[in-house]
């Protein structure tokens, strides 16, 4: 199968919609956000393609609904066994690369959620402050606490849970070594100013297309909860604004700053697999898609 991976806004949807209309394919979107309902333009699902190729993993469950890498490990397994079985080529597109990790290697079973427990974590964070928790993180698990972001709070409180529960580091629960797919790895870039535009251009065009109306619409559905964890790009930012609290200008600022700062974890990530990597900068979609076809042909007639 064909993986491709990369920032955010780097261009990957593109890339994987005309690739996917080439070779007959069908998608399986590794964003863990693209899998809530009701949260499409902060998301940026990409509507018109779906209308097009064929795509799993996304609109699964409804927001604050619990969602994991162990799940998506499971469903994307289920999706891959569907395309194949229809003759199809399965590319895996996004920029989650926990849950790529955890497709590609394997993640083995962790505890159910205790959600009593996970509710005292959370209490501690707000008493002592989310990075309180992340030191704590640190000192039982340090491999995992270099793969998240301090203020990723879901997965800090995930994470201290499961040790917690078992009495193992969490990372312990995810396979690192021999992947257990046979699959073509393909890593998007752009130069950093060339991204950083690119952020800043989508984040006006999502304004412009109706966020604001997107987010208020979830609050008023009751998900605030969910919208202001950290992993709510996009809209967490957003909820002070409608609250009178800044303006919006600040709000977009704030939505910029933290999608480049994913972006820069994502870059680290995907730089080190040492996939194929392809610059979006000197080369149109339709040559990116021509490159792509032509190693992953060649490397299914060398298999």
């Amino acid at each position: 199968m064909i993986v491709i991976g990369g920032p955010t806004a780097v261009g990957k949807s593109e890339v994987a919609c005309l690739l996917a209309k080439e070779i007959d394919g069908q998608i399986i979107s590794a964003d863990s956000m693209s899998v809530y309902k009701k949260m499409d333009i902060g998301t940026a699902k990409p509507l018109e393609c779906m209308k097009e190729v064929k795509h799993y993993l996304i609109d699964v469950v409804m927001p604050g609904e619990y969602f994991d890498a162990k799940l998506f490990e499971k469903l994307a397994t289920q999706a891959i066994e569907n395309i194949k079985s229809e003759g199809k080529v399965p590319i895996v597109c996004g920029g989650t690369y926990l849950y790529i990790q955890a497709l590609l290697y394997g993640i083995d079973d962790t505890p159910e959620p205790d959600f009593k427990l996970r509710e005292r974590l959370y209490s501690i964070a707000q008493k002592k402050g989310k990075h309180h928790l992340y030191k704590k993180l640190c000192i039982v698990d340090p491999v995992y606490c270099k793969k998240i972001h301090p203020n990723d709070l879901r997965r800090v409180v995930r994470a201290l849970e499961v040790f917690l529960q078992t009495g193992k580091p969490f990372s312990s629960f995810h396979r690192w070594s021999k992947p257990r797919y046979d699959f073509v790895g393909f890593y998007l870039k752009r130069s950093w100013n060339s991204l950083s535009k690119r952020i800043e251009e989508r984040v006006y065009r999502m304004i412009e297309s109706g966020l604001l109306q997107e987010v208020e619409a979830l609050l008023k559905e009751g998900f605030e909860n969910f919208l202001t964890s950290s992993q709510a790009i996009g809209y967490k930012e957003l909820i002070p604004y409608l609250k009178g609290n800044i303006s919006l200008e600040e709000a977009i600022r704030r939505i910029i700053d933290n999608t480049k700062e994913q972006a820069k974890r994502q870059i680290r990530w995907f730089r080190s697999q040492g996939w194929h990597e392809i610059d979006l900068d000197a080369l149109d979609t339709k040559q990116v898609v021509t490159k792509i076809i032509q190693i992953y042909t060649s490397r299914r007639h060398n298999y």
